[in-house]
């Protein structure tokens, strides 16, 4: 290059998934077969209404040109309809409803939108790297707060209320969770929220996970007082098989939504028009093709576990989502190596928990983006592999 990189990269790295992703790669080029149980992008595909709807809205002439940089009004109506039927909680069409060319990109837009160089940030560990790493670009200052096991990945309102709260402008919360597939509490929602009007910073909850789960459905914006301090983000990405496709939302009140715009509408020209009507269509999905697809993730987590099983690793029965999380054998020095090992012998891409932060350090995760015939075939290898 005859220039160099922004200062701002030197605080940031590589994706892990993408270095890792570019190995494997480069393995499978030299021959080798290596089963990929490591990424969260859904093998299954949205419901036939939903494709329809894409391909047929294309043929219109009209449908290819620049959208509005808050989306049609069918979507913003559909989005609200969602959460009224899914959450219970009503929120404007009009102006409290912000659609996303998938929320990861939500990400980015609060960030720019509310912090300021050197603004401290609550970010969970472990948690999505993505939240450490959007905050780092934008120069603020990550103070982590821990999740253990031994609170069953729940908030710590113990350690929680010893950190800098009033020095902090915004905190990231993600339940239903990832990694380690913990669902929301309303208790605690209620409970995070006072101390967020106590200490006057901003919570966002990351909620993509939630169509995935078993049982009652849970947002944080069903708790009172929580249109005052928290935004919601979501997404199709898993709950309907359309990772590719980036549609996704934030939900808050109006004065946080048109604040977060004023950085969208700079940076994007709308999401593509059929693409916005297939997605009214997807969020308006019924009930039995939900149920058939939890259905399927439960078929493959039993495989999940059985793979940990082999490798001896320890786990909650109970885990909603579309990941297995585990604790390794005490005997696995270094995860690392140990990973690296199965990639090479055993031909099976399992990702290392020390990636989402220290405190996923003895786990991994086994996304269950595969089918019962790859999951099949990797738990044969592994079990070759061990013997």
């Amino acid at each position: 290059m005859i220039i160099q990189g922004a200062d701002r990269l030197s605080s940031v790295e590589e994706y892990y998934f993408s270095k890792k992703l570019k190995e494997i790669r480069n393995l499978n080029l030299e021959g080798r077969d290596i089963i990929n149980l490591g990424i969260g992008s859904p093998d299954m595909p949205p419901s036939d209404e939903v494709i329809e709807t894409l391909s047929s809205e294309a043929q219109q002439e009209t449908n290819h040109g620049y959208q509005s940089y808050v989306g049609i009004p069918e979507l913003r109506k559909a989005i609200s309809g969602y959460l009224s039927s899914q959450y219970q909680i009503d929120y404007s069409a009009e102006n409290e409803i912000l659609p996303l060319i998938g929320s990861k990109e939500g990400i980015m837009h609060i960030s720019m939108a509310f912090l300021n160089e050197g603004d401290k940030v609550l970010v969970p560990n472990p948690g999505y790297p993505t939240y450490s790493s959007v905050s780092k670009l934008v120069g603020a200052e990550i103070v982590t707060y821990e999740l253990s096991e031994t609170n069953s990945w729940k908030l710590n309102f113990d350690s929680l209320e010893q950190l800098p709260l009033s020095e902090v402008k915004l905190m990231w919360v993600n339940y239903p969770n990832m990694p380690t597939g913990q669902k929301g509490d309303m208790q605690d929602f209620a409970r995070l929220i006072e101390l967020a009007k106590k200490h006057k910073f901003l919570i966002i909850n990351d909620n993509p996970y939630g169509q995935l789960y078993e049982g009652e459905q849970l947002s944080i914006l069903q708790a009172q007082g929580a249109k005052e301090v928290c935004l919601e983000l979501n997404s199709l990405s898993k709950s309907h098989n359309m990772a590719g496709w980036r549609v996704g939302w934030i939900v808050g009140d109006s004065s946080y939504i048109s604040t977060i715009l004023k950085v969208k509408s700079n940076m994007d020209s709308g999401m593509f028009k059929p693409l916005q009507l297939a997605a009214v269509k997807a969020l308006n999905s019924d009930h039995k093709w939900f149920e058939s697809l939890k259905n399927s993730y439960q078929e493959r987590r039993t495989l999940a576990f059985q793979i940990m099983d082999i490798l001896n690793c320890t786990y909650e029965k109970y885990q909603g989502g579309m990941f297995v999380w585990a604790k390794i054998p005490d005997a696995i020095e270094s995860v690392e190596s140990w990973i690296d090992q199965i990639i090479l012998e055993a031909e099976v891409f399992i990702t290392p928990g020390f990636i989402f932060g220290s405190k996923g350090e003895r786990y991994i995760r086994i996304s269950l983006c595969s089918n019962l015939d790859i999951l099949g075939e990797a738990l044969e290898r592994i079990n070759q592999w061990k013997k």
